[in-house]
């Protein structure tokens, strides 16, 4: 099953596009780093349920109604619910600007600054609360992480061939297993891709552990690093400026 919307892979066995640059490679590699540390906050800090991987949400959601747990179903439905405003918004704010191989247009970019801003008010509120959001802070603060989630997520479809799955990387493994190394084929971004979603969960987890007022400032770091990169393609080949 495809990570994209329509059945469309997200990338070929081999190298998805000579075309692509390695800078937009780095970009999406760091979205994805940038989503392991958002879902580590998420499931280990709020309230158990992922900000970006609604599959898992939907059988957190069953659980929690079989169990009759109340506190469950609440924060699968906030992210359920935050997750499809921000894919919503960002399809509609995207409409008619799909990306082609090498650029991701203006909307697209526009979106992604949105999201950064989105997780540097949440990182500001995660901060003065020290870590230690009570109950009513969670719910908002889980909500909101699945929106930015919903908007990276929106992004990368709207980029197409320029992108490839941030924040739920099952099909992509799945293309890679079958596709790639069973065909002797092997794309070399599709494990750094799955390295930097363990490293951005890991390096949020330590924080975590360590200095939990910080942890929130990870994300929006890693998602200004990534439009850095995704800039970088302008002094190759120009970026697109409609």
């Amino acid at each position: 099953m495809s990570d994209v919307p329509g059945g469309r892979t997200p990338e070929t066995p081999g190298e998805p596009a000579a075309e692509q640059g390695t800078a937009l490679r780095v970009a999406v590699t760091l979205l994805v780093a940038a989503s392991g540390a958002v879902e580590t906050i998420s499931f280990t800090a709020l309230d158990h349920v992922f900000a970006g991987v609604m599959t898992s949400n939907l059988a957190l959601l069953g659980m929690a109604v079989g169990r009759a747990q109340g506190t469950g179903v609440t924060a699968a439905v906030l992210a359920l619910a935050g997750f499809g405003l921000g894919a919503a918004g960002t399809a509609r704010f995207t409409r008619g600007h799909e990306g082609t191989v090498t650029h991701w247009p203006r909307p697209v970019l526009r979106c992604l600054v949105g999201e950064a801003l989105l997780l540097a008010v949440g990182a500001v509120v995660w901060a003065v609360l020290g870590g230690a959001p009570g109950p009513a802070a969670r719910d908002v603060l889980q909500f909101g992480a699945a929106l930015t989630m919903g908007i990276q997520s929106g992004a990368m479809v709207a980029a197409g061939r320029a992108a490839a799955p941030t924040t739920y990387l099952t099909g992509t493994l799945a293309t890679y297993i079958v596709r790639g190394v069973g065909a002797g084929r092997p794309n070399r971004w599709v494990p750094v891709r799955l390295v930097a979603l363990i490293a951005g969960a890991g390096a949020c987890a330590a924080v975590l552990r360590t200095a939990p007022g910080w942890a929130g400032a990870l994300p929006p770091v890693l998602v200004a690093c990534a439009l850095l990169a995704a800039r970088a393609p302008g002094r190759e080949c120009g970026v697109l400026v409609n």
